[in-house]
């Protein structure tokens, strides 16, 4: 039925307001109750009051020994101090002694409030003290009656008086305040303080229902309107609770970006891995094909070699080393999809250093680049045709990439007990959108190259258990 968050609030704000008006109307219960309770007491109160005027009364007459006591100015001047004496403690009561035929014979008021003693008689109530007493003279009996007004119940009572005068009869009178006083300015603070209490709920609730709604709105906005490849980064909102399910969307955003990214590099991988194997099995049978016509240029160089001068010996050996390097990078492409596996063996470094310095000198010198090598170590254990693989690379590389001029340099040395080889060329660099992926197959920066020069180089450092890495010029 309320399936929606402004649904309960509504209805909560709706059972708040039903609360409310019910406690309310209990409140108003209560105090009418507790009123009609007063005026009962206060009733019963005017009766003792009453009674007390008698019993004065009767005691009075009663040592009364001068002469018609009804003529007797003296007598009748006793009187009020008979109603004084009868009162003094019935706060808020006045009352008095009346007579049928001349009316008020006597009137007190001990505990009135102002600032002097009242003497005089209430004249807008006069009739209503009369009918009283003349009811209570009629009927010998207590009579009473009651005038309620807005605000409060006015009380009048009773009672006849025995005695030397006849046709005498003591009078109460006294206002009970119903809508008024104490106990009402207590019910209307209450009412008061509800009713403060239910609005102040109500706009609390309302602005809650407000508030939500908005963010609500505003998440779904931005979900909406969001591409779907991933989540939006979605901005807090203040709310406590619902920052939490912001934040719990925001991560589940990130983490979704993340696994994206991956998914784009897992794809990328294999679709570099299925050009590998493509490449390869092209590569092996372009290798195959070659490697026919350079065993026979290989034994052609052989022959010639043994018969030829010393001069034709030197040009058919640096001609049988170079038949060898390609016959070496065939067998490189004909296993292409398989790892390099080296065969290690102690190695001349110095000399092997030289020996691929030498195979490059004319592809240098027709650059205008000299080539140069340092190392203090003697032997190292290595696979020397994977290294000379690996140097020739990167030579080539270095020596494409070097200024007229300038020194590219082949050095080995030890660090952490580790053997480190490197060139050094003073060129620019590869470009920098690629040099996170050097080495990587068919990455680079050159229009005319394969981008497989330095992913060898790679391999090579890998079946030695090391690893190659690139490191810019410092400026």
């Amino acid at each position: 039925m309320f399936s929606s968050l402004q649904a309960r609030l509504a209805a909560l704000v709706l059972l708040l307001v039903v609360a409310a008006v019910a406690t309310g109307a209990l409140m108003v219960g209560l105090f009418r109750q507790s009123a009609t309770a007063r005026v009962a007491q206060s009733n019963a109160e005017l009766e003792r009051a009453c009674e007390a005027i008698a019993d004065a009364y009767r005691f009075y007459g009663a040592g009364w020994h001068g002469g018609d006591a009804a003529r007797d100015g003296a007598f009748r001047s006793g009187l009020t101090t008979v109603v004084a004496t009868a009162l003094r403690d019935r706060t808020g009561i006045e009352g008095g002694i009346w007579q049928a035929d001349s009316g008020s014979v006597a009137y007190a008021y001990p505990t009135y409030e102002g600032s002097g003693p009242k003497t005089d008689l209430p004249q807008a109530e006069l009739s209503r003290i009369e009918a009283v007493n003349r009811s209570a003279a009629a009927e010998e009996r207590i009579a009473s009656s009651r005038y309620a007004a807005a605000s409060q119940t006015l009380l009048v009572t009773a009672c006849p008086l025995p005695g030397p005068i006849a046709n005498l009869t003591a009078w109460g009178m006294t206002r009970v305040m119903t809508f008024a006083g104490r106990a009402y300015g207590q019910l209307m603070l209450g009412l008061s303080v509800l009713l403060v209490t239910v609005l102040a709920a109500a706009v609390l609730l309302t602005r809650l229902t407000l508030t939500w709604s908005r963010h609500i709105r505003g998440i779904r906005s931005s979900l909406s309107a969001h591409d779907l490849a991933e989540l939006p980064k979605l901005a807090l909102t203040g709310e406590r609770e619902l920052d939490e399910i912001v934040s719990a969307l925001n991560n589940a955003g990130a983490r979704l970006a993340q696994a994206r990214l991956r998914a784009e590099e897992l794809s990328s991988q294999v679709a570099t891995t299925e050009r590998l194997a493509a490449i390869g099995r092209v590569s092996a049978g372009v290798a195959h094909e070659i490697r026919n016509p350079i065993a026979a240029m290989r034994l052609k160089a052989e022959n010639a070699l043994a018969k030829g001068g010393e001069r034709d010996r030197e040009a058919l050996t640096l001609i049988l080393e170079q038949i060898a390097r390609l016959d070496r990078l065939m067998r490189r492409l004909l296993n292409v999809t398989e790892p390099e596996k080296a065969k290690l063996q102690r190695v001349d470094l110095q000399r092997l250093m030289e020996e691929c310095l030498l195979a490059h000198q004319p592809m240098a010198e027709s650059r205008d680049v000299r080539l140069r090598h340092h190392t203090n170590i003697e032997t190292a254990s290595l696979d020397p045709e994977l290294v000379r693989l690996a140097i020739d690379n990167l030579l080539t590389n270095a020596i494409q990439a070097a200024p007229s001029q300038s020194v590219v340099e082949l050095t080995a040395d030890l660090s952490d007990g580790r053997l480190v080889i490197a060139v050094h060329d003073q060129g620019p660099g590869p470009p920098a959108s690629i040099r996170e992926r050097l080495f990587e197959p068919f990455v680079t920066g050159r229009s005319e190259g394969t981008g497989l020069g330095l992913s060898i180089v790679r391999e090579v450092a890998e079946a030695h258990g090391g690893s190659t890495r690139f490191q810019a010029n410092q400026s």
